[in-house]
């Protein structure tokens, strides 16, 4: 009897260590395959306003960029098919165009492979970048599905006031820009009232761009001027001069 009982101990303490083991197994199993994504830097945040028709980039409290913006031409609000920019808080959803020239043409979100320089005559589409937001309150649920993005537009002359169809319209260098600073993820904030005083202080972003490459000047060969024997002297054949008539004409 004392020889089963050691038996039955000996048996108990056995599946102990295994059940531990094998619950340990299955805990690393399943942190290595967390499909959890990381969240977006912290710190940084868009703030919109109606007011003025600009948009500023915070980063820890500080404006970091302020740009000029057009929000919708027919108010704002949240209903579908209201056509207006939705006020609240919202956040990046999804980042598209990464890479793509300025001015390139998207329809449903995908690069058409046409590039249009800005205030092309007659044509209004979403270029160069999107930033797809999704609402995170009551009052701008609807904002992912109406589609509302802040992106480029060739309609570049009509920034800085109300023309777009809901979505927050930039002019595509400044876009570029501001795809470049933020993460999806980054909360966005759209209010009526003018942008607080800091970011009214600061310079709003203007593109530069970069100085063109110099190239070296370039001699020409000795045997390029031939020489001219003229009188006992010896020239160089002057070289043949366009009259101006007919010089192209720069553009």
């Amino acid at each position: 009897m004392n020889h089963l009982s050691c038996c039955f101990t000996r048996l108990r303490h056995y599946w102990s260590r295994i059940v531990i083991l094998t619950g340990a197994a299955a805990c690393f199993g399943l942190a290595s395959c967390s499909t959890t994504s990381a969240p977006a830097p912290k710190g940084r945040e868009l703030r919109v306003s109606v007011a003025d028709q600009k948009m500023a980039l915070y980063e820890n409290g500080a404006p970091l960029r302020v740009y000029r913006i057009s929000t919708s031409k027919f108010g704002v609000g949240d209903s579908p098919a209201s056509n207006c920019t939705p006020l609240g808080k919202m956040r990046v959803a999804k980042k598209i165009g990464n890479g793509l020239p300025p001015g390139m043409v998207f329809k449903s979100r995908h690069p058409t492979g046409e590039i249009l320089r800005p205030n092309a005559p007659g044509r209004d589409p979403v270029v160069t970048r999107i930033l797809w937001l999704d609402g995170t309150e009551a009052k701008t649920r609807n904002a992912y599905r109406r589609f509302i993005y802040i992106h480029g537009t060739p309609e570049e002359r009509n920034i800085g006031q109300p023309a777009s169809y809901g979505c927050i319209r930039m002019r595509s260098m400044d876009v570029i820009d501001l795809y470049n600073q933020v993460a999806e993820g980054i909360p966005v904030v759209v209010d009526k009232s003018k942008l607080p005083a800091e970011a009214r202080r600061k310079a709003e972003y203007v593109y530069v761009a970069p100085p063109a490459p110099v190239s070296p000047l370039k001699h020409a060969p000795a045997s390029a001027s031939p020489a001219v024997k003229t009188g006992g002297e010896t020239q160089l054949a002057s070289a043949k001069t366009v009259p101006a008539a007919t010089r192209p004409r720069r553009s």
